[in-house]
């Protein structure tokens, strides 16, 4: 993922995940945040990032037990929501480099 701040980056979604953000920053622009414990990370990269590469569709999804607890949650941290919880099933939002991003009831 582009991100302007790794260390912002590392923070912003540290806090949405629930996470200490404790994870290193490596070589001064690279972090991996662990998603599960099967080895998927959410790789955020200060080096790729260029100002206007930010992705216009959603280029993952977290999933959700409750869409609209999960709508309130980022609402309450005031993230940029694109949409509102569309079909009763999912909703995009705007990391802080205006990375688009989905959560999606499973």
């Amino acid at each position: 993922m582009p991100v302007s701040d790794i260390s912002e980056a590392r923070e912003w979604y540290c806090s949405i995940l629930g996470l200490e953000p404790t994870f290193d920053i490596i070589a001064g622009h690279l972090c991996c945040i662990p998603l599960d414990n099967n080895g998927m990370n959410l790789v955020l990269d200060s080096n790729i990032y260029n100002g206007d590469s930010y992705f216009r569709n959603p280029t993952f999804h977290f999933n959700t037990d409750d869409i609209h607890k999960a709508y309130q949650f980022m609402k309450d941290r005031k993230v940029e929501l694109v949409t509102d919880i569309e079909n009763g099933h999912w909703f995009n939002f705007k990391d802080p480099d205006g990375n688009m991003l989905m959560i999606c009831k499973c």
